[in-house]
């Protein structure tokens, strides 16, 4: 069948039917420059982040970085440093970012996951967490890797807030912005993030909404760059349901030079759901045949069949995906060496085998474990207090 490329132009989407010519694009060199930041940064004496042809990019000192390459990181000096003139920063979807940006956090979460302890950036200060979804990796990685930067995470359960009352969203942006240095919201609708963002002094960070998952994104791009060293023009396979964890795969992804493929059922695909970065430089294409889009792929991606919200079409759902199990046949489809990932909870027989979810065949449980970390790098670039 026909295979829909969908290539980053500016920003916009260009859809072209037929293959790609190249299954794993290399990043091209007039890609449209990231635009999201440009404001200057006060820098600091070890760890620092520091401006290069408009982008930012993590830089760590000379001795530090002997230190990290012997296997011994004994990180020490000030965290990187936002300017206290800079307009107050969201992470709503991923696309704020910029490719060198995104670049630089896998940096430095890499750092801060061999010395876990080395970074000060919340001291004496909290993070508010607002839970109105249920949560295991999310609450667990944010609440530990707060504590981590030494700050105090306040989780806010949905029916603890007088949200649940009535009361505006605007006026709880604001009395939050008064107490804490961020906000991190799991929810469903976009629009209360959105509202959030729009009324917050204090960064917001999207934990989890209908449409985007883009903390998720950023733990995978973490694990595959610890498996594979650099993301640009490396394949991965989406397989499965076009959901909000496929979307930010795809979103953050193109961003870092990747060729992401996603294999859906007609009816449950991405084709009309999918807005990237300006910066990005990658591709996508979209498939419904599983094994199509695992063909030459180092990794194979997929979720849960019946997400939350989905309960009650579940059993249809469960039918239309059928085929779109990631088990060690289709692992054999892909390029030698691929691996299974998965953003957790599984339901083990459904979309992923219990062979491959506990075998040897997986980075999954890395994933999990990497939220901490990529989290821990994006709190740092977004809340670090000015001097």
């Amino acid at each position: 069948g026909a295979v829909l490329a969908v290539v980053a132009v500016a920003g916009e989407l260009a859809p072209v039917l037929g293959p790609p010519e190249d299954p794993q694009p290399q990043a091209s060199a007039s890609a449209a420059p990231a635009t999201a930041i440009r404001s200057p940064l006060l820098i600091g004496s070890v760890s620092r982040w520091v401006h290069a042809a408009d982008d930012l990019i993590w830089r760590g000192g000379p001795s530090r970085s002997r230190r990290v390459q012997a296997g011994k990181p004994t990180l020490t000096g000030t965290t990187p440093r936002l300017a206290a003139s800079m307009s107050t920063r969201h992470f709503l979807t991923g696309a704020e970012l910029g490719a060198a940006e995104l670049r630089a956090l896998l940096d430095r979460a890499l750092e801060l996951k061999r010395a876990p302890l080395s970074s000060r950036a919340l001291e004496g200060r909290s993070v508010a967490l607002i839970f109105q979804k249920p949560s295991t990796r999310t609450r667990l990685s944010f609440e530990v890797g707060v504590a981590e930067l030494g700050g105090q995470p306040v989780v806010l359960r949905s029916d603890e807030l007088q949200l649940s009352r009535g009361e505006a969203v605007r006026d709880t942006a604001i009395v939050l912005s008064r107490h804490v240095a961020a906000i991190g919201v799991r929810t469903g609708p976009d629009e209360l993030l959105e509202q959030l963002a729009e009324h917050s002094a204090v960064p917001v960070i999207n934990m989890l909404t209908e449409n985007h998952h883009p903390c998720q994104a950023l733990a995978d791009l973490l694990t595959l760059r610890e498996a594979y060293g650099s993301l640009e023009g490396l394949r991965v396979a989406y397989v499965g349901d076009g959901n909000n964890v496929a979307r930010s795969l795809a979103l953050l992804g193109t961003l870092a030079g990747m060729h992401v493929a996603l294999a859906s059922p007609v009816g449950y695909s991405l084709e009309n759901g999918i807005s990237l970065a300006p910066g990005a430089s990658g591709l996508v294409t979209l498939h419904t045949d599983p094994r199509e889009a695992v063909a030459d792929a180092r990794a194979v991606y997929t979720d849960v069949w019946v997400s939350m919200g989905d309960e009650q079409t579940a059993d249809a759902r469960r039918a239309a995906l059928a085929e779109y199990r990631v088990d060690d046949a289709l692992l054999d489809a892909a390029a030698p060496g691929a691996f299974a990932m998965h953003d957790l909870p599984a339901h083990p027989g459904e979309e992923i085998s219990a062979e491959v979810l506990y075998g040897e065949r997986q980075r999954i449980w890395d994933q999990a474990e990497n939220r901490r970390h990529a989290q821990k790098a994006l709190l740092e670039l977004l809340v670090a207090a000015p001097a």
